[in-house]
């Protein structure tokens, strides 16, 4: 086969096998990169080449690995570019003071045990070819990297971006990444040259003119293509040429200087001029290609030079080990005891020291550089692989257990309720008398999801109609979870994150503003997250907020026609707590409920929530259908339910209406029912065609057919009460009313 043909081939299996690893990955919580560079080690001689030699070398033979070199250095060139350009000066506004003493300190212990460590390594794995000093230079960067671009995503995806622990990550990883790629251009150059002779020193010397070149007269050049965009408006193809132009440049310069061609790269994006709108632009224009394609091959040529089977005797896989516990303790104490000196609490400076383990791409960079140059063998090469996998793979399910989401403020600012001039006296009593029961009464908690503000208004009404009342204080909190796909992507870097939560939280902002009247905004308090996975997150903030109900809308499925699955299925099935489905059919009147009931856990939830409804509004009539079958007998109201109307005042139990009727078939009896209705509310089960455990065929029969609007109700534990709280403040208002 021709080789070009070949390579294509390998491309093609490469992407696809990083996009399905990297997913698999992702499902168990995992950083995307963790899955593509396992990809990438699977199918070298570590699997692939292992249980079928003949195959691999048929499909992956020397002298394709020159091509997929170099769509590895075009992909690291322009992925360096990107780091640089995501690096952005507000990441230093913090304690900056803190984060230098702890970025320094986490790269000198580490980097010190490296280099005892290298004593014991280098006549073991070394030779005489390679210099003690560059050895020791390579193994103490390797050990002392901090992956800025997969910690950043980490501390996106825990919403850790507005705290303090996560702004502290942030600067530290920051100083640390700058720190640590001179330390690696310092190695490069030892290593190039040797030891740390003439030409070593000139190669540093020529790197700071070049440094101090690209921060004075390359920003001002580059200054200058910023007011050709912001005239412009838009990021032309010419401009972007330029920039490309200058990617490659500089990569070029860094390279003939005796370094590397990364550095060049990182230093434009860099120098970069960080206004908002070009560095988005830029980059989404950018990265699609190069994390898609390029880095994926990037990942596949490192896997090809990875030989797990070099780790072939228990000596070996012994000194793995050891780099592997030298390198997370060097880290770790190393950030914990500096964190501790800088004030920082036990708990915050422990989550600090995992997060400063993160090593993931940025570490399989530098071992590639230095095997490149033959500074490390493809045994240590192979060790240090395992160590950046196990280092950032354990950084997520380590911080999660040191600083649970418990501790992570779920709402980083909270709306400051708006002053109204309504000076209504009925209004000042009831705010009076609210906050009179509120210093002894539990609020009644509803958390709605709305996946979009502009569209979801009626889901916001529903449950202010559901919560509030003059008799038990309320919090409706609207979460809006903002769902990000990609690992890498722009969109995930904590400063795009900050900007998309705002944008959200505005957008929330002016749905609550819509509200009538405006007393009830006040109880209405948005919860804005990042997300990778929006059904999992509900059902853990779910948990940790506790709230009376869980209201979601309900989203037509892009492939299918059931109601009831994707993320809503997942959150009805998932969620500790009750949880209601609201499809819209439109109209804003509350004024006729109905509520087909047989007698299950479910309906008893619908007849409970359509209770309070009736307490909460005056004007409300209820209808409570029982349909019975042939060779069916009546199913009476449960105990509980039966409890509870009793309990009602006579002006809430002359609204309800109880009907009893025969049927062979309840939908059609149901469906006939719900012609005049605002509002049917049923629980989730066979007899309506919403049994919430098959999400199947017969899964939304009344929700494609019912001519109301509809909430679906599936009740988790039967000890949650929506009523207790109304029921004492109703009897006794009628105690005092008829004394």
């Amino acid at each position: 086969m021709h080789t070009v043909i070949l390579v294509l081939v390998e491309v093609l299996i490469v992407i696809g096998m990083s996009r399905l690893l990297g997913l698999a990955f992702k499902s168990i919580k995992q950083p995307l990169v963790i899955g593509e560079i396992v990809a990438g080690i699977m199918l070298g001689p570590s699997l692939f080449g292992f249980i079928a030699p003949h195959a691999a070398a048929t499909l992956f033979p020397p002298e394709t690995l020159p091509f997929l070199n170099v769509l590895s250095q075009v992909g690291l060139i322009f992925f360096m570019f990107l780091i640089g350009l995501e690096l952005n000066p507000k990441y230093l506004s913090g304690n900056l003071k803190s984060a230098i003493i702890i970025s320094n300190i986490s790269i000198i212990v580490p980097f010190s045990l490296a280099a005892v460590l290298s004593l014991l390594l280098y006549p073991l794995i070394s030779n005489a070819s390679v210099s003690f000093n560059a050895f020791a230079l390579f193994l103490g960067a390797a050990m002392s990297i901090t992956a800025f671009p997969v910690l950043a995503r980490i501390i996106t995806e825990n919403n850790l971006q507005g705290t303090k622990l996560g702004t502290l990550a942030l600067t530290c990883a920051a100083v640390d990444d700058v720190t640590a790629w001179c330390i690696l251009a310092i190695a490069i150059a030892v290593a190039r040259n040797g030891s740390i002779n003439q030409n070593a020193i000139l190669t540093i010397f020529e790197s700071l003119i070049y440094i101090g070149f690209m921060f004075t007269i390359g920003r001002w050049f580059l200054k200058h293509l910023l007011t050709h965009y912001r005239r412009t408006g838009k990021l032309s193809q010419l401009l972007l040429a330029l920039i490309y132009m200058g990617v490659v440049a500089s990569a070029l310069m860094t390279e003939f200087i005796g370094i590397h061609l990364i550095f060049g790269a990182f230093l434009l994006g860099a120098v970069m001029p960080k206004n908002a709108e070009l560095v988005r632009e830029l980059a989404v224009k950018t990265e699609d290609f190069v994390l898609i394609f390029l880095l994926p091959v990037f990942f596949a040529y490192s896997g090809l030079r990875t030989q797990i089977g070099l780790l072939n005797s228990p000596q070996l896989w012994l000194l793995c080990a050891l780099v592997l516990g030298v390198a997370i303790a060097g880290k770790y104490f190393g950030t914990y005891f500096a964190a501790r000196l800088s004030g920082i609490n036990n708990r915050e400076a422990s989550a600090l020291g995992w997060l400063m383990n993160t090593r993931g791409l940025t570490e399989l960079i530098v071992l590639n550089i230095g095997l490149e140059l033959g500074v490390i063998s493809p045994l240590l090469f192979t060790m240090l692989v395992v160590m950046a996998l196990v280092t950032t793979f354990m950084t997520s399910p380590l911080l999660e257990w040191t600083y649970p989401k418990q501790l992570i403020k779920l709402d980083v600012v909270e709306p400051e309720p708006k002053q109204e001039t309504n000076t209504n006296t009925e209004i000042i009593e009831t705010i009076e008398t609210i906050e009179t029961i509120e210093s002894f009464v539990t609020p009644y908690r509803i958390l709605v999801p709305v996946a979009n503000p502009s569209t979801q208004k009626g889901l916001v009404q529903l449950a202010v109609a559901i919560a509030l009342n003059y008799r038990q204080p309320a919090v409706i909190n609207p979460l809006s979870l903002i769902e990000l796909e990609e690992d890498y992507g722009f969109e995930n870097t904590p400063t795009e994150a900050n900007r998309l939560i705002t944008e959200r939280r505005h957008q929330l902002e002016e749905l609550i503003d819509t509200l009538e009247p405006p007393i009830i905004r006040s109880y209405i308090h948005p919860i804005v997250r990042i997300s990778s996975n929006v059904a999992r997150e509900t059902a853990q903030i779910a948990q940790i907020e506790q709230p009376d109900l869980i209201l979601v809308g309900w989203h037509r499925p892009a492939f299918s026609n059931n109601r009831l699955g994707g993320r809503v299925g997942q959150i009805l099935s998932t969620a500790p707590v009750d949880v209601a489905v609201f499809i819209d059919r439109g109209g804003d009147r509350l004024e006729n409920l109905l509520v087909p009931y047989s007698a299950n856990i479910h309906d008893d939830l619908a007849l409970i929530l359509a209770l309070r409804l009736l307490i909460n509004r005056d004007t409300c009539m209820l209808q409570i259908l029982q349909v019975l079958t042939a060779n069916q007998t009546q199913d009476e109201l449960s105990y509980e339910l039966n409890g509870m109307i009793s309990q009602l005042p006579a002006n809430v139990r002359d609204r309800i209406e109880i009907k009893t009727i025969s049927d062979p078939e309840p939908m059609s009896a149901v469906l006939a029912a719900s012609e005049n209705i605002d509002l049917t509310i049923a629980g989730t089960s066979r007899a309506w065609g919403i049994e919430r455990q098959t999400l199947g065929r017969y899964t939304d029969e009344l929700a494609i057919q019912c001519r109301s609007s509809l909430l679906i109700t599936r009740r988790y534990s039967q000890v949650t009460s929506h009523l207790s709280s109304l029921l004492l403040e109703t009897s006794y208002q009628e105690t005092i009313h008829n004394s």
